[in-house]
């Protein structure tokens, strides 16, 4: 079967500024592709040449088996929600989800029927006369969403659609959204630069930084195997700690050592023969417990300085020196630690990843 969205070798200039550098990416049909990455990475140029907004300078895009690389944005079968909602004022919420089907000819009655059907799916039966100016940002959105969805695309294309709703309301569009696409099984890209709302609805990520992929995965393989510093740092809130270290050969496996200020250096026995004289040790906040929270083999013990702590509610972040860096651990809402104290800290081996020091690149 034929990915429903297949992107080979695309290329994206203005004049000599290249933005978007040799992409590559597909999807099957029911996929959530998330784009994520920094404002300026090219995500949401990716999209619109997706969406045949922006002309391509090099590649193709294929759409559900066919070459949509030169065809117009109204004859690609997607359907597109913006961040800006893009509705027309003086029309009410009804006449604004069933605009693109009278302007395609669709006879009255399927209007209706697909009308009735998106607002009950989207719970806006009773904003149906209203006007955009009478609605609130979440409802505007759900709006949006409903003229998206009465299309049926073969593929449905969102631009940061939450960005301009507050925190509490982001949450509960997205669980909206997650629950549409589960019980439509539509195809979906998405374009944000909030890695939790990447990692909570994507089926697979594409990660980029200036115009160039740098890791495709699922948010498991993104989150616990990032393909370099950048993604390491970018996903995860707080990112990964990345730890200078220096290692040396001891039996099969390597000792690793990181260097304080003022008290002992670490010595960690990890099970690695390859490892560089000098490398990045990459430690997720989470994979630093409290001593004798954590069961394994792989669990090794260090005292650290705890330098300030931060309760956060259901996890209490403490913060220490490591290698010349700050090192975040996500310790229980329970931890009795306090600034200037010492506390027995626990590494999971298991979890930790190396990289190279100069490119980047996980060993």
């Amino acid at each position: 079967m034929a990915p429903i969205l297949d992107i080979k070798h695309l290329r994206k200039s203005y004049g000599a500024t290249e933005i978007l550098k040799d992409i590559n990416v597909s999807i099957e049909k029911g996929d959530f592709l998330v784009l994520v990455g920094p404002s300026g990475c090219g995500k949401s140029t990716l999209l619109n040449c997706i969406a045949g907004l922006e002309e391509i300078s090099g590649g193709t895009v294929e759409i559900d088996g066919r070459d949509m690389t030169h065809v117009s944005p109204k004859d690609r079968d997607i359907a597109m929600v913006f961040q800006s909602y893009a509705l027309y004022p003086t029309m009410s919420v009804a006449k604004n989800i069933t605009f693109g089907m009278k302007v395609r000819g669709v006879p009255q009655d399927e209007q209706d029927r697909k009308l009735a059907e998106v607002a009950k799916q989207l719970q806006i039966e009773a904003l149906l006369k209203r006007r955009p100016g009478q609605l609130s940002g979440g409802q505007r959105q759900r709006v949006a969403m409903g003229r998206a969805l009465v299309r049926d695309p073969a593929l449905f294309l969102f631009d940061e659609p939450l960005s301009n709703l507050d925190a509490k309301l982001r949450v509960e569009m997205r669980s909206e959204i997650k629950k549409l696409h589960h019980r439509l099984g539509a195809s979906m890209v998405y374009v944000t630069h909030d890695q939790i709302e990447a990692m909570t609805l994507a089926t697979k990520i594409v990660v980029m930084k200036g115009g160039v992929i740098q890791q495709i995965g699922t948010p498991a393989e993104i989150y616990n195997h990032p393909a370099n510093t950048f993604v390491a740092d970018f996903m995860g809130s707080p990112p990964m700690n990345l730890i200078p270290v220096k290692t040396q050969a001891a039996g099969a496996g390597a000792q690793v050592r990181i260097d304080r200020d003022g008290m002992d250096p670490i010595v960690l026995n990890v099970p690695r023969s390859d490892l560089p004289a000098e490398v990045l040790m990459g430690v997720r906040p989470e994979d630093l417990a409290e001593a004798g929270y954590r069961a394994g083999s792989s669990v090794q013990r260090a005292q650290i300085r705890v330098d300030m702590v931060e309760p956060a509610g259901a996890d209490t972040y403490v913060t220490t020196q490591m290698g010349g860096r700050m090192i975040t651990a996500r310790l229980h809402a329970e931890t009795l630690a306090h600034a200037g104290e010492l506390l027995d800290l626990e590494f999971d081996l298991d979890k930790v990843t190396f990289f190279e020091p100069q490119s980047g690149a996980r060993l």
